[in-house]
């Protein structure tokens, strides 16, 4: 076996976790909107990371796999027999926002109404800053799909905040 292949040190999962916990907690409070379950997806992906002994190419290879991990636990939680048997809470919790304000507590709460088609690729984009090409790389689909998606999905906001355009 050569060290290619060895997982990294102790201090290097922590410095792993340290650059990318904030970006996976977020991504998956998206999806779950609670912040326990998004806890605990958070501590899902990291051990799923572990576990994996994936050797990275680079940075971003490291962050899309992250994110396309974090998501995929959280499809899957969705998905579980207990998510869709537990009762329905009538008022969530304010999702946390990046700038603060009222206006961007109303649109991330806006955005994650919306169908996950769009929410994933608007968050990504909006709030991670990622290109459309990077987007389509992680999520394994075409540029144009996600540029389609990103102005459908931004249609779909404009509307629903209210703001159609002239």
């Amino acid at each position: 076996m050569n060290n290619d292949s060895l997982p990294p040190a102790d201090k290097d999962w922590a410095e792993l976790y340290q650059r990318h916990v904030d970006q996976v907690y977020r991504l998956c409070y998206l999806y779950l909107r609670n912040s326990v379950d998004a806890e605990d997806a958070v501590q899902s992906v990291f051990l799923k990371l572990i576990r994996s002994r994936t050797v990275f190419k680079d940075p971003e290879h490291e962050k899309a796999w992250l994110i396309v991990t974090a998501r995929n636990h959280c499809k899957d939680v969705l998905k579980h027999w207990w998510r869709t048997r537990r009762a329905d809470m009538d008022a969530l919790p304010e999702p946390p926002s990046r700038s603060g304000g009222e206006l961007a507590g109303e649109v991330l709460s806006r955005l994650l109404s919306l169908p996950e088609k769009y929410k994933t690729v608007l968050y990504l984009h909006y709030f991670e800053g990622y290109a459309a090409k990077e987007i389509a790389t992680m999520l394994g689909s075409g540029e144009s799909t996600i540029l389609t998606r990103l102005s459908r999905g931004r249609e779909r906001l404009k509307i629903d905040l209210g703001r159609e355009s002239p």
